[in-house]
């Protein structure tokens, strides 16, 4: 009698382990961007309620998901950096932009709050330079002539890993600054003339709350959960911005994605006179030839339901989704280039 009620008792957890392995191996597996990491968390959260499919999606850099899609042990990538066409060719890979967000300067000095204080491109390349060291320096105080900002030394933060946030953050000091441009240039990964180094949004966003006279860069939604202190940014027609979704979607707007081998497109720095100057998309990286047909069949499902489920979150967290005249372009690209069953 024992023994048999501790073999139904067996049996039970047996069939329950089973059935949570069935589950983990439906689960979706990416890696990459921690720029885009909030609003798939979001998505992927609504998306397991609504299916009971689950995503797991590992925030550790854009040069880690190109990696990691490279080496096919995950089934998407994730870059804020996109690939050129010849490398997506080379690779067998299919690239599309998913989302579109903004990159803001934080900064942790005492007595200044959330929009109250300007920076301009070049003065953000002078202090990554290393050539503007405090904060009471000509060229930000000209900026911010109301503020009383400290003499105390710039505590320069940015990231140590592979980013495509500090390829979209390079690429538009090299925009406004020659100097930055000709000395460390654009890339996930660059020869940094000064700061100190922090793995992911993540990273930088903690560095920066607990250091004192400090500045760094992130993903705008990453300021707003912390509740970090954003700037505003003067774009090229001299207008000085604040950062939100109106902003973005004005330096999104002339986007030309049909235009672009591989959906490759850098919106920094873009005309308008409402356009924030650090916009990016964020794109995914599928194999053409997937070695698992039906978990990419899977993943494509999942990013067909944010598309068509998935503005608004994505809009709570001042993320700009793709307009439907690309997503139709993406979906297109989906059918005719990815083996999925």
């Amino acid at each position: 009698m024992h023994l048999n009620r501790f073999f139904r008792s067996a049996l039970v957890a047996g069939f329950a382990a089973m059935a949570s392995l069935s589950a983990a191996a439906q689960d979706i597996t990416g890696a990459g961007a921690t720029f885009p990491f909030p609003i798939y968390a979001k998505w992927a959260d609504a998306y397991k309620k609504e299916t009971g499919i689950g995503l797991n999606y590992q925030s550790i850099g854009s040069g880690a998901g190109v990696k990691q899609i490279l080496a096919r042990t995950v089934v998407f990538g994730a870059t804020d950096a996109p690939l050129q066409a010849e490398q997506l060719a080379k690779e067998g890979l299919v690239q599309w932009p998913q989302v579109m967000g903004a990159l803001v300067a934080i900064v942790n000095i005492d007595g200044i709050k959330q929009g109250e204080m300007t920076f301009d491109g070049q003065t953000l390349a002078d202090i990554y330079l290393g050539k503007i060291k405090t904060w009471n320096d000509p060229a930000i105080v000209k900026l911010n002539p109301n503020l009383k900002l400290p003499a105390a030394p710039i505590a320069v933060v940015r990231r140590s890993d592979g980013s495509g946030t500090t390829f979209v953050w390079t690429n538009y000091l090299s925009e406004v600054s020659e100097e930055w441009k000709s000395k460390v240039g654009s890339g996930t990964a660059v020869e940094w003339p000064v700061g100190v180094g922090a793995r992911g949004n993540e990273g930088v966003a903690g560095n920066v709350a607990q250091t004192r006279n400090s500045i760094g860069y992130v993903e705008f939604a990453y300021a707003k959960q912390s509740n970090l202190t954003y700037t505003l940014l003067t774009n090229r027609t001299g207008q000085v911005l604040r950062p939100n979704r109106e902003t973005f979607q004005a330096a999104a707007a002339n986007a030309e994605w049909s235009k672009a081998p591989g959906y490759r497109l850098i919106l920094t720095n873009q005309a308008g006179e409402k356009s924030w100057p650090i916009t990016a998309a964020t794109f995914i990286l599928m194999h053409k030839k997937p070695q698992d047909p039906v978990a990419a069949r899977r993943a494509l499902d999942f990013f067909a339901w944010a598309f068509e489920k998935g503005d608004a979150m994505a809009d709570e967290l001042d993320f700009v989704p793709m307009p439907d005249s690309v997503v139709k372009l993406i979906k297109q690209t989906w059918a005719n280039e990815i083996q999925v069953k």
